[in-house]
């Protein structure tokens, strides 16, 4: 990871190295910025001047105008010329650092693995003051460690990755002074050297015996691997890999042999194509297999080993051009944070998928989420997310809901979800307290019914749509007869591939259905005025396959569809009208002080611009979760005050 500086300290760092002849020294999984880079094509040279006691250190980082160093008995800052400044006694087997990007510059935060406990120990660095600050030591891994490497991930927070010498890691969110297990991972045997680069998201681990591997850990969904640079004869790498180091679109490999330095190039602008070796050095002496820094400054590329030339300096660095590949943050949308999350569903895997929001009639905050169980039934949670009633419907996928629905004298509120089953439409009744019971189910001629939503016509009475992955879309109307419910059909529509969610708007009649693959379209909900299917939004650049869920928020300054871009993670805003201006789009991430987990590959959605109270003045979004964190449980669903979306997308 590349630790950015501010202008002025970088340039006093610059004049440091200068006087020291010290370029861009880093251990593990932190790196120096800010030396100044010798021309493009330099040799390899020792380091000259690296201040002695810095031998003897395992780990070593550069701070602005300091250096940070691990030593075997103690953690210590020295100033740019080597002069100690403070010392912090811990016996340490690894470390790590990121700036502190505050107003006034200054400080830092490392984490010092303590060898003894395995616990990191969070300490503050003041480089005006001079100081070395200790904090409590955070709750570790209950293994032990090989490997410590830091993320800061889109909304600033830390992380650390913890691995264990048998392949189990975990990743830890640090906030408020606490370590929380976010969740756990499966990597190669015997790591003992991992970086991450913040910008893209990308942990790298060195594989002693096989190879460098690069995996995708940004958001929540399950890590991607890629092969780096793979030993004989898979790759160029003779024993396998020793030290890595993250570079602007790429990657620095040393052989688990120290005899070779190798760099690739990742795949770009989500190109298929693998990492492409783009250069080698080959080594005079042997490098230490688990020591290699990196710095680039613009397009020069500084690396640094561990290793003896013939004058017998320990330090040895070599410049070359490195243009960086054009990186985008996954993170780059605004993120919103989820209030309250629901009970994780009974069952693992691919679970939860689509909630519904019924209203109180007389105490907002009474008010309730239903939401499927595709394994079980129909689940039904408070707004604090408790869990308050299940039905055993079976394997229930979409559900929909509508209040006060008339049937001549009378009136129901009723919700509607699809069973995969029996292949029907099971229709619940709700009463004025929010119990739930199953009513009816409706035959349809459908072998493989997926999505389905509601509409209520203004002149009463309860229409269904409901889709096949064959690309079909039927559409329902539902009677009642004296105490009997039926379902006729109205009419048959036709999409070229599989659909699932939609959502029809009840106060202008427009139905909006995803085709997942390829994007938003609309049509009349009324089969009197049945209109063909038009294009709203094609998957692209702000939409992402698979389109899953929608929901419509009626403000009182306009109408919003929401859209569920699975691909990337995020939620599409856009009018719910002609000409459907697109508002932007916005991710639901961690909400550190409450525990909650941020929100990814979400299936089904539901909004409300009701007043429920708290902060759900302005209504409230209700989102599955394909992936629960903090820690690894079972799929649920999240609640997001919808303020906080409109101040993120600046809505009216």
């Amino acid at each position: 990871m590349l630790i950015a500086f501010n202008k002025q300290p970088a340039r006093a760092m610059r004049m440091g190295l200068r006087r020291l002849g010290l370029v861009g020294v880093v251990f593990g999984a932190a790196a120096l910025m800010g030396a100044k880079p010798a021309t493009a094509g330099a040799q390899s040279r020792a380091v000259q001047s690296m201040p002695a006691t810095f031998n003897a250190s395992t780990a070593l980082v550069a701070l602005p105008n300091h250096w940070l160093s691990l030593e075997k008995r103690a953690l210590v800052l020295r100033d740019e010329a080597g002069r100690e400044r403070a010392r912090l006694a811990v016996r340490g087997a690894a470390l790590d650092a990121r700036i502190d990007r505050s107003p006034g510059g200054g400080k830092a935060r490392a984490w010092v693995l303590d060898a003894n406990l395995q616990s990191p120990i969070p300490v503050d660095i003041d480089l005006l003051a001079g100081t070395l600050t200790a904090q409590p030591a955070l709750r570790g891994a209950q293994f032990g460690v090989e490997a410590m490497c830091a993320y800061r991930d889109a909304l600033q927070l830390d992380h650390l990755f913890m691995i264990g010498k048998d392949g189990h890691a975990e990743q830890w969110l640090l906030a408020d002074g606490k370590a929380q297990l976010y969740r756990s991972l499966a990597l190669p045997p015997d790591v003992k050297s991992c970086q991450v680069d913040d910008l893209s998201g990308m942990l790298l681990v060195a594989e002693p015996h096989f190879g460098a591997w690069a995996y995708s850990i940004a958001g929540e969904g399950i890590p991607s691997r890629e092969p780096v640079l793979l030993r004989k004869p898979y790759g160029p790498l003779g024993l396998g890999a020793g030290a890595v180091a993250a570079l602007p679109g790429g990657a620095a490999v040393l052989s688990a042999d120290g005899r070779s330095v190798h760099l690739a190039r990742a795949p770009s602008g989500g190109s298929t194509n693998d990492w492409k070796v783009v250069g080698t050095r080959r080594l005079a002496a042997a490098a230490h297999p688990e020591v290699l820094a990196s710095r680039v400054d613009g397009e020069q590329l500084t690396l640094v080993w561990h290793g003896k030339d013939k004058a017998g300096s320990p330090w040895q660095a070599a410049q070359q051009h490195w243009r960086a590949s054009a990186s985008v943050r996954p993170g780059s949308l605004p993120s919103v944070q989820p209030s309250a999350q629901t009970a994780p569903v009974a069952t693992a895997g691919d679970a939860a998928d689509d909630p519904a929001i019924w209203l109180h009639p007389g105490d907002p905050a009474r008010s309730l989420v239903l939401g499927t169980n595709k394994k079980q039934g129909l689940l039904v949670y408070d707004l604090q997310g408790k869990e308050r009633q299940f039905l055993a419907s079976g394997r229930l996928n979409n559900v929909d809901l509508r209040q006060r629905v008339r049937f001549g004298s009378e009136t129901f509120d009723l919700a509607v979800a699809t069973q995969r089953d029996d292949l029907s439409l099971v229709l619940y009744q709700i009463d004025g307290d929010g119990k739930v019971q199953e009513a009816a189910r409706l035959p349809t001629d459908l072998k493989d019914i997926y999505g389905v939503c509601l509409y209520q016509p203004p002149a009463g009475g309860l229409e269904a749509f409901v889709n096949d992955k064959d690309g079909r879309l039927q559409h329902y109307r539902i009677t009642r007869d004296d105490v009997k419910w039926k379902g006729g059909l109205l009419r048959t529509l036709r999409l070229g591939s599989q659909p699932e969610g939609c959502v029809v708007d009840d106060s202008t009649g427009q139905l909006f259905v995803g085709e997942e693959d390829v994007g938003v379209w609309t049509t009349r909900a009324d089969a009197a005025q049945a209109t063909p299917l038009e294009p709203v939004l094609k998957v692209g650049d702000q939409l992402h396959a698979d389109v899953e869920g929608m929901a419509i928020y009626h403000g009182s300054r306009g109408s919003y569809l929401i859209v569920s871009s699975q691909g990337n993670d995020s939620f599409v805003v856009m009018d719910a009208e002609a000409p459907f201006r697109l508002r932007g789009a916005f991710r639901v991430g961690i909400n550190a002080p409450l525990g909650i987990d941020g929100v990814s590959e979400t299936d089904g959605l539901d909004v409300t611009s009701a007043n429920l109270g708290g902060p759900y003045g302005a209504g409230m979004l209700v989102v599955q979760d394909g992936h629960k964190r903090l820690p690894d449980g079972s799929q649920n669903f999240k609640l997001v005050p919808w303020s906080d979306v409109a101040r993120a997308l600046n809505l009216p």
